[in-house]
């Protein structure tokens, strides 16, 4: 445990340093523009291949078709919306006519592509090809070359998130004329930020099973599988061991919300459903509540849409469930690598 704890210590004095530079020697400065030096180079590969250029390219037509959707009827959106409401902006990201999902479904379901793809040949490529014993054998630290393929992948996503959240709210207001309130401004940056998140999961996973595996098609097929259980096979599962606790019809309250909290939990294992709740709750400020409530706990409550800092305490659980596996990812990762023995192939 020491060995370990000793990893991460010097994990995270070697980060800190990356973003907040102190007195540093002439060594640490040129090693500091050596691990920037490698970051460009990667966003440089990641922006160059085909794969994201594709990736790219699909996420902005059903993110277009998808604002295409929630313009072509948004007065009947607004009309169904309370006459208090004013959250008409949040409608662009999170409502739709039903020819498609709304925007922040379509990016649940693409992200996880779109992070798989950038990191599921990380390092068993760069081994595979023998640049990764050659960068190794400079007076590079290992850390260095794990951490740049996340801080480069990273800038990637935040990059592209960033551009298509602006597109779409910019396109939204030049057809609404509906310019956004502070509120709705800080609620799409959370959005923003957590949509980044939940991507990093998907691309951490993806770099772990790049170390883990020689070959990327193999680390590409884990990856994939494992979103495809998650996606279709795990929510399956869970109704079929649900069914053995379903009440009956006429069954007392309690027995009801057991069901319904278990089933809640059950689901609540999907990174896709804890970023489905956590931005459908942002993006929609009239919920007040994730999972089921009785009669009793509804009673005196004012109806109405919450501040953002209410619907911050109400997703809190499910956003930090999502950064913790994005950074138990991480943390696997950084340790299987600094561990593994890599040897010159010539």
């Amino acid at each position: 445990m020491n060995k370990y704890a000793n990893i991460i210590k010097t994990y995270l004095s070697r980060s800190w340093s990356y973003f907040i530079p102190a007195k540093a020697s002439a060594t640490e400065e040129i090693a500091q523009g050596t691990f920037w030096v490698m970051v460009q180079k990667d966003v440089a590969d990641h922006v160059r291949s085909w794969r994201f250029i594709i990736l790219t390219a699909i996420i902005f037509l059903i993110s277009f078709g998808s604002l295409y959707a929630a313009l072509s009827n948004f007065t009947g959106l607004v009309g169904t919306q309370a006459d208090d409401n004013q959250f008409f902006f949040l409608l662009l990201f999170s409502a739709s006519d039903g020819t498609l999902p709304p925007f922040f479904v379509l990016l649940a379901f693409m992200g996880p592509l779109l992070g798989l793809s950038m990191g599921f040949d990380a390092i068993n490529m760069e081994q595979n090809k023998g640049t990764l014993s050659r960068i190794l054998a400079q007076p590079v630290p290992r850390d260095y070359v794990i951490n740049a393929k996340f801080v480069s992948s990273l800038i990637v996503i935040g990059t592209l998130v960033i551009a298509l959240t602006l597109i779409v709210g910019g396109i939204g207001l030049r057809a609404i004329g509906i310019p956004p309130s502070a509120d709705e401004f800080m609620r799409i940056i959370i959005f923003t930020v957590i949509t980044i998140i939940y991507i990093a999961f998907w691309l951490n996973l993806a770099v772990l099973f790049s170390i883990r595996f020689k070959q990327p098609a193999t680390s590409a097929l884990a990856g994939i599988a494992v979103w495809l259980f998650f996606a279709i096979f795990y929510p399956l599962i869970v109704n079929v061991v649900t069914q053995a606790f379903e009440p009956p019809q006429h069954a007392s309250i309690a027995a009801i919300m057991f069901y319904e909290n278990l089933k809640a939990s059950l689901m609540q294992i999907i990174p896709g459903e804890l970023y489905n709740q956590t931005v459908a709750t942002i993006l929609t400020p009239t919920i007040r509540s994730i999972g089921p409530l009785t009669m009793e706990q509804l009673s005196g409550t004012i109806p109405g849409p919450l501040p953002i800092g209410q619907s911050l305490l109400v997703i809190w659980p499910q956003l930090t469930g999502l950064i913790t596996l994005t950074l138990i990812c991480f943390i696997l990762s950084y340790l299987m690598f600094m561990r593994r023995e890599i040897r010159s192939r010539g």
